[in-house]
């Protein structure tokens, strides 16, 4: 941030995502592609590099291959005034293993904050999908005096198992307590129903980041984990603060879409995610120029609709061509629907062709998936079941290249 405090972004993006299965069978899941052309890991760094953040690293790990090539041909920053975005991969620079925690990866990867000193250091994970101001973070941050300041969202308490979940003190700022993944959890003072999650995005003063690490690096019983030790840590030593997400206001969001964030770490979450984009007011839209999402768009020619083909209430990205009926769905570059072929409620990635008949409803159909004429995918429950993945709430889901029976 030029002419303001020095801040260096870290970006946790070595997760296996096995919840996230199959579409994570061959990928890390901040590179499982979104919205069409977006790939997971492109939102965090949109709202990092819109909020002058510009020095930021990508720590990976698990099946990195196709988000190092992501971040490497994408995300290519002025040299000119020593901005980057890098992806860093696992260098077991501790000796022959792997990271033990997203905690041990940061303490793995200290070489980078010794390189650029920064005053203050914005962790963020990779694999949300939302819209923020990471500035106005930090000046609270810097306002406070804390050590760390977590990135808060109301979410009913039934949800408070799948995150890490902060309890406020009296003052609704300081975290008084920082619980990982609780089931019974209490809830807010005057809203019983609700608990502040924590989003997985922090601001650490730096000192304050590297001396945590160093201290759970000693402690034989740690889990090296953000959540599950460093904020627990530092909750003891009363230096965390809680940044309320409905605080934070981004150029060119409509009343709609403030407050939006969505953890798409299941198939039901990443397919309603989906949904989400399509509607005539979409819950998050993708058309947002003041803060725009950026991404590598690919050399394709327009999208064309042919033979009668037509799309409704829908995303249809480049090289795309429509001769069937198109619904409710996104689609990703070079997807091909074949004359007479249906496709309702549904997410195809790259390079999908759906053949002459073909209907498929309420999928998600990884890249280089080739549907046969006439086939059916989401029509029969019972045969999906035998023949694919299908969700708890009955989302259907084939890998990257799967053949279709």
């Amino acid at each position: 941030m030029r002419g303001g405090p020095s801040v260096l972004g870290i970006v946790l993006a070595g997760g296996e995502g096995k919840r996230l299965m199959p579409l994570t069978a061959d990928r890390a899941k901040p590179a499982v592609t979104f919205g069409g052309t977006y790939r997971l890991v492109d939102f965090v760094l949109s709202n990092l590099v819109n909020g002058d953040i510009m020095r930021n690293c990508v720590l990976t790990q698990y099946k990195s291959h196709s988000l190092d090539r992501h971040v490497t041909t994408t995300w290519r920053m002025s040299s000119l005034l020593g901005n980057y975005v890098t992806p860093v991969p696992a260098q077991q620079r501790l000796g022959p293993r792997w990271y033990l925690g997203s905690a041990d990866a940061i303490l793995q990867s200290l070489n980078l904050v010794y390189d650029e000193q920064p005053d203050y250091i914005a962790v963020f994970g990779a694999d949300h999908v939302y819209r923020m101001d990471p500035r106005q973070m930090l000046q609270r941050h810097i306002e406070s005096g804390a050590g760390v300041t977590v990135a808060g969202i109301r979410v009913p308490r039934s949800q408070a198992s799948s995150f890490g979940v902060i309890t406020p003190a009296a003052d609704g700022t300081r975290i008084e307590r920082f619980l990982e993944k609780p089931t019974d959890p209490p809830g807010l003072p005057g809203d019983p129903r609700r608990v502040f999650a924590s989003m997985g995005n922090y601001m650490f003063t730096a000192k304050v980041l590297v001396d945590a690490l160093h201290r759970d690096a000693e402690d034989e019983n740690s889990v090296h984990d953000m959540g599950g030790s460093i904020l627990p840590m530092l909750t003891e030593r009363g230096v965390a603060q809680v940044y309320d997400f409905d605080d934070n206001h981004v150029p060119g969001e409509t009343p709609r879409e403030h407050g939006y964030w969505r953890d798409v770490g299941t198939l039901d979450t990443y397919y309603d995610a989906h949904m989400d984009l399509i509607s005539d007011q979409p819950q998050f839209s993708l058309h947002n120029r003041r803060w725009p999402v950026y991404t590598h768009p690919g050399q394709l020619p327009p999208a064309r609709f042919v033979s009668g083909g037509i799309a409704g209430e829908s995303i249809v990205s480049a090289g795309c061509c429509i001769g069937g009926q198109v619904t409710r769905s996104v689609l990703s570059p070079g997807v091909v629907v074949e004359e007479g072929a249906v496709v309702q409620g549904s997410v195809l990635h790259d390079n999908v062709r759906i053949g002459r008949g073909a209907v498929v409803r309420g999928s998600i159909l990884d890249k280089n998936v080739d549907v046969p004429p006439g086939a059916t995918i989401g029509v029969n429950p019972e045969r999906d079941e035998q023949l694919y993945t299908v969700s708890g709430s009955g989302v259907v889901a084939l890998g990257k290249g799967q053949v279709v029976a």
